[in-house]
């Protein structure tokens, strides 16, 4: 948001919580796929905004409609939403790697810090859908929280998400609330135990982000 607002593209807050649909996407992915398609391993979205915005159906088909013509050209995909999947997916190649952002399973604090995105039950609930159909499928669990912000179970967390193919795990950072915890560097080295534990145990895949774990 900072830098929209440094560079002119926004005005404030309110300004930046209005999504904006690029109008000619079509026209440029319709050159660029071709060209590229033999240098390109994945493509992902999205990682600076949410390809199925909560409640924002000219977002979700706009999003549905380039992973088609990604799919269309052979290329892999990978998806990750703070939203909810639509079933219309459900023919795209089970080789797509669909997966959510989940950092709690408290409704209170998700409307808190991500008050536009979609309560978690519908996202894991929406997930468990896509893997039941055979897809591949991950969750990020990343920024967790310290306990000062906000303290719940991680294993609770872990235990939804049971059913999925790979866990990615990283802590807050940013924030100087984390540092203000004290023993904020050997509790993310157990939520990293925790979470290799529970992985290995369940034969699913996971990773640990650089920089969650440190020397104590």
């Amino acid at each position: 948001m900072m830098l929209k607002k440094r560079f002119g593209d926004i005005k404030d807050y309110n300004d930046w919580i209005q999504p904006i649909l690029v109008q000619n996407y079509q026209t440029i992915l319709s050159k660029e796929l071709p060209k590229l398609k033999d240098k390109i391993q994945s493509i992902h979205l999205c990682f600076t905004t949410d390809p199925f915005m909560y409640s924002q159906p000219q977002i979700i088909a706009a999003s549905e409609n380039i992973l088609r013509m990604i799919a269309n050209h052979g290329i892999h995909a990978s998806v990750l939403t703070k939203g909810v999947y639509p079933d219309s997916l459900q023919d795209l190649p089970k080789e797509f790697s669909l997966g959510i952002t989940l950092i709690s399973l408290d409704e209170e604090f998700r409307k808190r810090v991500e008050p536009g995105a979609a309560p978690y039950e519908e996202r894991i609930r929406s997930l468990k859908k896509m893997h039941e159909i055979g897809f591949n499928t991950w969750v990020s669990i990343e920024p967790y929280p310290p306990p000062n912000i906000h303290e719940q179970d991680l294993e609770e967390i872990l235990d939804a998400i049971s059913f999925v193919d790979r866990i990615i795990f990283g802590r807050l950072n940013y924030n100087k609330q984390v540092k203000e915890y004290k023993g904020y560097k050997s509790f993310f080295n157990n939520c990293a135990d925790t979470v290799r534990d529970f992985s290995r145990n369940r034969n699913i895949d996971y990773h640990i982000k650089n920089g969650t774990v440190a020397d104590t």
